[in-house]
């Protein structure tokens, strides 16, 4: 694949994780989490290519089947989650409260949700002989810097929308879970 067509697929691939970045920068946008979330997905968009480049096809088929799924399950759990946390009456100094989904089990998950059609990307790839290693490179970058500029408009639209912006955001990831069943 030329340069130009590495960076179409970065560009459509990296589009899951940047609404997932922009949904999660409306409430949480401190520069470890901003490293963290763009780290991790440009991670796992770098890596799942190169898993599905390895995987044979009937491995892929089955990832086919229930990736979905699982993605949307991801997404509309910490969505709703972002949502309740964003209606419910808080202090001023709560921030630590609600659980922040750039750590542990949710960076994962999401990690995991956004690159899932990576992994079709790597085996497809894998099929027609097509060289994994700069694609895999450059769909990573790609993902990283699409996720850290949509979590810099996130904490701009929070700043200037203020707490409705948690709301917006676990909409945003609940609306990225529904397309995700439906294609």
């Amino acid at each position: 694949m030329t340069l130009m067509e590495n960076l179409g697929l970065a560009v459509a691939l990296g589009c899951d994780a940047f609404a997932v970045g922009l949904g999660v920068g409306c409430r949480f946008f401190g520069l470890r989490q901003v490293f963290r979330l763009s780290f991790h997905f440009g991670f796992f968009q770098f890596a799942m290519p190169v898993a599905g480049w390895l995987l044979g096809q009937g491995v892929a088929e089955f990832t086919s089947q229930w990736g979905p799924w699982l993605a949307c399950a991801v997404l509309v759990f910490l969505g709703g989650r972002m949502i309740r946390e964003s209606l419910a009456p808080q202090p001023e100094e709560d921030g630590d409260r609600c659980g922040d989904p750039t750590r542990g089990w949710s960076l994962l998950m999401l990690s995991l949700a956004t690159s899932i059609d990576a992994l079709g990307v790597g085996f497809s790839l894998g099929l027609v002989g097509g060289e994994i290693g700069q694609a895999a490179v450059i769909i990573g970058l790609v993902a990283a810097g699409m996720t850290w500029a949509a979590m810099a408009l996130g904490r701009r639209l929070s700043a200037r929308f203020g707490h409705r912006m948690g709301l917006a955001g676990g909409l945003i990831l609940i609306a990225i879970g529904g397309k995700l069943l439906l294609g």
